[in-house]
């Protein structure tokens, strides 16, 4: 068995869009009394765990994700690091590493990643443990200091929408301009006129248009468009800006 570092952990931010609102994973903490019953804990974290002594902080991250997706080559980017002295000091959480019997060290530092999935196509399941996507706007209670950790990877996730194009790791590999509208309100909490938001995207050269539509859709198919990767690595000089 591997030996973990005691005091250093990572904990992923894990995004996800069903086409309606951005998603958060997250995993119930619940823990109840061996003798009496009584619930002392029942709240959600994010997915995370301790760094084993032999690897990096990108691969013990790399090894939380392909855990619990089975997925390699996920969008995963660091993001902070989490360290004040009180991070873990709440009686529920101390309550919560004593349980574990793992060997946790009473002061955590912690890396935050975060990582962007197409939920709408990938299950996630956790051994032992439930998880669920919530949407970031009506979140559960969150314990530790996970609620600070998921409000810095949003911050930081709004800003790089603006200026690189990493949301299209939230899309299938098709997808229309309407989900790509309602991806980025979602995201930046905002709303776009429908016929600015579809200027300024036609305007891409890296976002190409299929002679395609929809399929099996209630509504009237749209076109469905794709996002290439090498041509936006050969125009990149020109700026990418979502400032619509």
């Amino acid at each position: 068995m591997q030996k973990i570092v005691p005091n250093i952990s990572v904990d992923c931010v894990i995004f996800g869009f069903d086409f309606k609102q951005l998603n958060v994973l997250l995993v119930e903490r619940k823990l109840q009394d061996e003798k009496t019953g009584e619930t002392l804990i029942d709240d959600w974290t994010l997915t995370g765990y301790h760094i084993f002594e032999d690897e990096d902080f990108d691969t013990a991250a790399a090894r939380i994700l392909k855990g619990l997706s089975g997925l390699d080559n996920i969008y995963l980017e660091q993001f902070y690091a989490f360290g004040k002295v009180s991070r873990v000091d709440s009686p529920k959480d101390n309550i919560w590493l004593k349980h574990q019997h793992e060997g946790f060290s009473s002061r955590i530092v912690t890396v935050g990643y975060y990582s962007l999935i197409d939920n709408s196509t990938v299950t996630l399941q956790l051994q032992e443990r439930n998880v669920k996507w919530f949407s970031i706007t009506d979140l559960p209670e969150l314990g530790f200091d996970h609620q600070e950790i998921l409000n810095k990877a949003l911050e930081k996730l709004r800003s790089k929408l603006r200026s690189e194009p990493i949301g299209f790791e939230l899309l299938p590999e098709k997808f229309t301009l309407s989900q790509l509208q309602k991806l980025y309100e979602a995201i930046l909490g905002t709303t776009y006129d429908r016929r600015n938001f579809r200027k300024k995207v036609l305007q891409m050269k890296y976002i190409i248009p299929l002679n395609e539509k929809q399929k099996a859709v209630k509504h009237k198919p749209a076109q469905l468009f794709i996002f290439s990767r090498d041509v936006y690595e050969r125009t990149k000089r020109e700026r990418f800006d979502f400032s619509i």
